[in-house]
């Protein structure tokens, strides 16, 4: 079966995915104790939405992160570069779009709010990813990352990589429709930057007030922040 490299090339990336689609809400759902559903709700807080916003759910996959944000009563789409992802989520009735991270589908200043959760890791350059979905937000418009941390608890830490090495692998074994994708999981996780460091490539991509909160101990973190808006100029004089 397909899985990635830290390379992440797009294509790759793409296929690992669609090999995954089958059982991925199901493989996410016991991988994670069924945390997965708490966080998704974490970021429809976190995005403060108000009925009639227009959202962009980036990597959305099955679509299951676009309809909790749904709840909220903002108008939201999900955007996937995998088909066969979104062709898994066919069933949910949120507006589809396929969609490469980099070059996004929409004009400028588009949405209210935009949100990327356990995607931005898998994109071949995140602070380009974080650049474009500056450009369809509207100035004022808020963002929230929803992404793997770094522990901030050092035994906790050391449990927590040698889950990732061994028993997540064991655990997509049996659950998994692709489970090579999830080794490719774990090596990822492990390479992407600790949560401050995040937090300053997506103020370099334009965002400000950009903060962040941990959620699983730091295994997991919320980034927040938001569109600014533009400066204008006054007359001299």
């Amino acid at each position: 079966m397909s899985r990635a490299d830290l390379d992440k090339d797009p294509h790759d990336v793409a296929a690992m995915f669609d090999g995954v689609a089958r059982r991925y809400d199901l493989t996410n759902t016991v991988l994670t104790a069924g945390q997965d559903r708490r966080w998704r709700a974490r970021t429809r807080e976190a995005l403060q939405l108000r009925p009639g916003d227009r959202v962009l759910d980036l990597a959305a996959g099955t679509a299951v992160s676009t309809v909790e944000l749904t709840r909220s009563g903002a108008w939201c789409v999900a955007a996937d570069f995998s088909l066969g992802m979104l062709q898994a989520g066919a069933h949910r009735a949120v507006p589809k779009v396929a969609a490469d991270a980099l070059h996004l589908p929409f004009r400028d200043a588009a949405f209210d709010a935009v949100t990327i959760s356990f995607g931005l890791r898998n994109v071949a350059d995140p602070d380009a990813a974080l650049a474009e979905l500056a450009r369809v937000t509207r100035p004022g418009g808020r963002l929230v990352v929803c992404e793997f941390g770094r522990p901030t608890f050092a035994p906790f830490r050391v449990a927590y990589h040698l889950g990732l090495e061994r028993v997540l692998p064991a655990v997509a074994e049996r659950v998994s429709s692709n489970p090579e994708a999830y080794r490719y999981l774990g090596e990822s996780i492990r390479a992407w930057p600790a949560q401050p460091e995040l937090a300053r490539r997506i103020a370099a991509a334009g965002w400000t007030q950009v903060a962040w909160r941990d959620l699983a101990l730091g295994a997991v973190a919320l980034h927040r922040a938001r569109r600014p808006y533009r400066v204008v100029d006054r007359p001299a004089g």
